[in-house]
């Protein structure tokens, strides 16, 4: 298999873009050309005949799909909760584990770099070619980005706060603002070395961290910044009671009020979450705005079902977002990073949280996992297989059992198969994932290292814990050790 084909030849399947509809639609046996990393022609298989020697992909027994954009994830760090936070939460803080977690918990630099190859490598084994991470920077974490091959949205947090608990029922905020400022000084440097990598695939996102651990001027004067540079701006919000209720105590208003009022309603702003929105059956506040502030505003959502379910807490409901015309992509913010996954759960959950089959399809969740995503993004070559855009496809295995039989094989792919029928990803025209294993991460030693990492964190966690457990009482194993 050549690592820069010029055509993929005879695909039995495609999701094509028609720009008109606007809509993803499959294709039966087509051929693609590509160039200088775009897709530069797609017609019927034998079209142009085929030149001996012309490095060329066999499409045969292949289902060809855009490269899947993930809008927000944090793969430096979830990994090192495997077997920790699946079953973790608090009771006395609406269930979730968020706060307890992040005060208890801290994996260190040597398990972050191991994460980092792990995560990157699920992610291309299931199609992603595009993702955002979101994290607090370190030594080293632009390399194993580079190496995957990916496009990455770099994403270095700060913030003027900081979690912490004095017993379940109560968080605390510890501030300093003025570190908040450094940090953010700090996060500017990060963004500008992701604008000059070398690979020219990394790109700078402003990132305050919660929208209730960074203070106000701050949240303004970044969201000023990222307009005035150009650069997107995302943050964590509507995503526990605990922080509605705070915003609410501070403000007298939800978060995204909250965040609408700042200014920070907008294209280019990508909201992580925002789940409790006032309307929400766990919020029911007094006002029934918010969805409508989103979708004026021009901001997007960024659609992460998979760490709320484990809370018993769902969106309600992704299909309402997108009838009223928010932007809405998908992302994995914790281990399993398969954005493949979180389309099933985002349609399951979205069909139980409205009551109805017809809220959110196949069709519809594998949009805001392509174009969705890319036009939160601003990237309008990303995200669709159609003259001009980028190369970025992945070619899934027709004869994997899961995938057969193939009467609609994007169901299959997304209900059935995932990551398991993913044979090849391509981006920008160049091979990352040959035979399902990522062509450029070295992942030798990366298992081992993040479960060293892990051990030393759970034994850390006496130090940082507001009850001083260990790390084995506060996320005790789901059976007991004879």
């Amino acid at each position: 298999m050549t690592d820069r084909p010029i055509w993929i030849r005879d695909a039995d399947w495609a999701v094509t873009w028609d720009a008109a509809a606007p809509r993803h639609v499959y294709r039966r046996h087509v051929d693609l050309r590509l160039d200088a990393g775009r897709i530069v022609a797609i017609e019927p298989a034998g079209t142009t005949p085929s030149i001996a020697g012309e490095p060329a992909m066999d499409g045969r027994g292949r289902l060809v799909i855009p490269g899947l954009v993930n809008i927000h994830s944090h793969p430096t760090t979830e990994p090192g909760y495997r077997g920790v936070r699946e079953d973790h939460g608090v009771r006395e803080q609406q269930m979730t584990g968020l706060m307890e977690r992040l005060q208890a918990f801290r994996l260190d630099d040597s398990g972050k770099r191991a994460a980092a190859r792990l995560s990157y490598a699920e992610m291309l084994r299931c199609g992603t070619t595009t993702a955002m991470d979101l994290t607090s920077p370190f030594e080293g974490w632009f390399d194993p980005m580079a190496a995957s091959g990916m496009r990455w949205y770099v994403a270095p947090a700060f913030a003027s706060a900081r979690w912490g608990m004095s017993a379940p029922q109560t968080v605390t905020w510890t501030w300093d603002e003025p570190g908040g400022r450094r940090q953010f000084q700090a996060a500017k440097a990060v963004i500008a070395a992701a604008d000059a990598h070398p690979s020219g695939r990394l790109r700078g996102v402003v990132f305050p961290a919660q929208i209730d651990t960074v203070d106000g001027d701050l949240l303004r004067e970044a969201r000023a910044f990222a307009g005035e540079t150009g650069r997107l701006y995302t943050t964590h919000i509507g995503q526990s009671v605990v922080e509605v209720r705070e915003i609410i105590r501070r403000h007298g208003v939800t978060p995204v009020r909250y965040a609408h009022d700042l200014g920070l309603m907008e294209p280019g702003t990508v909201l992580a979450h925002c789940i409790l929105l006032d309307d929400h059956p766990q919020i029911r506040w007094h006002t029934r705005d918010d969805l409508n502030l989103i979708a004026d505003g021009g901001a997007a959502v960024a659609h992460c079902p998979q760490p709320f379910a484990r809370y018993g807490l769902a969106m309600d409901n992704v299909g309402r977002y997108r009838k009223r015309g928010v932007v809405v992509g998908t992302g994995t913010d914790c281990a399993p990073h398969n954005l493949v996954e979180e389309m099933r759960l985002a349609i399951v959950a979205g069909r139980i949280m409205s009551g109805d089959v017809h809220s959110i399809d196949t069709a519809g969740m594998f949009h805001a996992a392509t174009v969705g995503g890319a036009t939160a993004l601003r990237r309008d070559d990303l995200g669709r297989l159609a003259v001009g855009a980028a190369a970025d496809m992945v070619l899934v295995d027709l004869a994997h059992p899961l995938m057969t039989p193939s009467r609609d094989p994007l169901r299959s792919f997304v209900f059935h198969a995932a990551d398991r029928a993913v044979r090849t990803v391509l981006v920008g025209g160049t091979v990352v994932l040959r035979d399902g294993e990522p062509v450029g991460l070295d992942l030798a030693g990366a298992a081992s290292e993040i479960e060293e990492s892990q051990e030393r964190m759970l034994r850390a966690s006496a130090q940082h814990d507001y009850r001083h457990r260990d790390g084995d009482v506060v996320a005790p194993l789901s059976l007991p050790l004879m």
